[in-house]
């Protein structure tokens, strides 16, 4: 779906490149994660694909064809939800929907169904300027679902949201996924990243030092121990044991048959830990 080789871009006021030689590819069905903290190069990276930046060195293939080559059409195949929803905020929920979808060909009409999926049915006539943050983000979202695109771009797509609004939208990402659509999904949360991502790029200083899926991260740098909590008398107790031949350990086994195990963990690394310990930087 897209193939970035050696991608490079500079601001006209800046002293140095944002984005700095990246590659990178994303196939059809996949959620791609670009991960890294503020100003590391994400948004403007999706902007350059989008093709709201141009003056790129390097290429860019989007369904087959170099960005620079796709007119107006691009647009009719994928869509795209920013950080800062961009919304009519005089007109209502529904007015949004009904005006943004008649920018499109394919632009479907149910919008309620759109609506109650994130919980704003009970207030498509209200004017979106009397909308909080979560409630704009939410109805962002959809937007960008409206025309029924092959390929989606999320920019921190749960910014904002309370927990059951956030698992909202994560979950229709993922049923996304299943329908054989294409997300490129930027964010520093690596929460989110674990939950959607089947690959997911590392980006720092408008380079990426790290591309792979979530598992193989933790299986690469994780440690290879497990962690045994159980009761000892009125306290809880840890113990840890190398992972390797744990079925052949004796002092392991006997622990398990002689106390009341409580807890039971493999000790692999999170995402961020591993972000930070391969880049030296925060995610903030």
């Amino acid at each position: 779906m897209i193939t970035v080789q050696n991608l490079e871009f500079q601001y006209q006021k800046s002293q140095t490149k944002a984005i700095k030689g990246i590659s990178f590819d994303i196939h059809k069905g996949e959620v791609f994660g670009f991960l890294g903290p503020s100003g590391s190069g994400k948004t403007t990276t999706q902007r350059l694909l989008i093709g709201l930046l141009k003056g790129y060195q390097g290429s860019i293939h989007i369904l087959s064809r170099e960005r620079r080559e796709w007119g107006r059409e691009f647009f009719e195949k994928v869509g795209v939800a920013f950080d800062f929803p961009n919304l009519y905020l005089k007109l209502t929920a529904y007015e949004n929907l009904k005006v943004i979808g008649a920018y499109y060909k394919n632009g479907r009409k149910n919008y309620e169904e759109l609506l109650e999926r994130v919980g704003l049915l009970p207030y498509r006539d209200q004017r979106v300027e009397g909308f909080s943050k979560g409630m704009k983000m939410r109805l962002n979202f959809i937007r960008s679902l409206l025309h029924e695109p092959e390929l989606l771009f999320f920019d921190e797509p749960t910014s904002g949201l309370d927990p059951v609004n956030a698992k909202v939208i994560k979950d229709i990402i993922l049923e996304l996924k299943s329908q054989g659509k294409t997300v490129f999904l930027t964010t520093h949360n690596m929460t989110v990243a674990e939950q959607l991502c089947d690959r997911v790029a590392f980006l720092v200083d408008g380079r990426i030092p790290v591309c792979d899926s979530p598992a193989n991260l933790k299986l690469q740098h994780g440690r290879k121990l497990v962690k045994v909590g159980f009761t000892n008398g009125d306290e809880l107790a840890e113990q840890e044991f190398p992972l390797d031949n744990i079925g052949h350990n004796a002092e392991f086994l006997k622990l398990l048959a002689a106390q009341d195990i409580k807890t039971l963990h493999s000790q692999e690394a999170s995402l961020e830990e591993i972000f930070i310990k391969l880049t030296g930087r925060e995610l903030v």
